[in-house]
């Protein structure tokens, strides 16, 4: 997906591009490589993520594929504007973790002029609208939505299963908590869980 160029130059203005999908689906992979683009492109360029994600680095995005991109974690999106003021473009990963008011400052940051691409998680571990990730697609110029491959029967997932048992919606973890699931093997495998539930309480 090509969208560095804008057709009007003397009125180029900022836009926010979202990209969203379930876990293992490549959304950091793809957010830090149109951000060594525009890098590559000699635009400034500063990332921002969630200070309580330090699953593979404190100061570093990192992808599922080991990829990575040098980062400033922040605890609230109001900090992006000034840290970033001089900055072209702007990336904002796991966006879901945020609290909404990233949805007002990513339109903010579009309307100074400012490209901003953010990803996340678009649903929660039990098939729900995460956090501000509906409010920011619905805002955004561009909504890529990629897919991960179902672990159980190898068609596209876009479901991130959380296999242990938890009521908490924010719980970190990787492969040993998750497992990327298609509609249908998802839907069935939280039925199970609740009649199992169900059962033992």
């Amino acid at each position: 997906m090509f969208l560095e160029n804008t057709i009007n130059n003397t009125q180029q203005a900022g836009w926010i591009e979202v990209i969203c999908g379930s876990m293992f689906s490549g959304k950091t992979e793809e957010l830090i490589r149109r951000l060594k683009r525009a890098e590559f492109a000699k635009q400034k360029v500063e990332i921002f993520k969630p200070a309580l994600d330090t699953r593979y680095s404190e100061n570093r995005v990192v992808s599922h594929d080991d990829s990575f991109f040098s980062g400033t974690p922040i605890d609230n999106p109001a900090e992006i504007p000034l840290l970033a003021a001089d900055c072209d473009v702007i990336g904002i990963d796991e966006a879901q973790f945020f609290s909404d008011n990233i949805v007002e400052i990513c339109n903010l940051l579009a309307n100074q002029g400012k490209r901003v691409v953010v990803a996340g998680l678009d649903m929660d571990f039990l098939g729900r609208p995460f956090g501000p990730m509906p409010f920011l697609m619905a805002t955004a110029e561009y909504v890529t939505k990629v897919h991960a491959i179902c672990v159980k029967t190898g068609n596209l997932a876009n479901y991130s299963h959380r296999m242990s048992f938890g009521e908490n919606l924010v719980d970190l973890g990787e492969k040993d908590k998750y497992e990327p699931l298609s509609r249908q093997v998802f839907w069935k495998t939280l039925a199970e869980e609740k009649n199992e539930k169900k059962k033992q309480g």
